[in-house]
């Protein structure tokens, strides 16, 4: 019981940081996607 408990409360926790970690990620790529097409004009 207790690891379905711990499992239950790890699946949260990703879902919770999940969504800041890809906006990070994403923020990155957007800036490199930006300052490539800027060099490319």
């Amino acid at each position: 019981m207790k690891v379905m408990v711990s499992a239950f409360v790890a699946a949260l926790v990703i879902a919770f940081l999940a969504p800041v970690v890809l906006d990070q990620f994403g923020w990155s790529s957007a800036e490199q996607y930006s300052s490539e097409s800027v060099r490319l004009d």
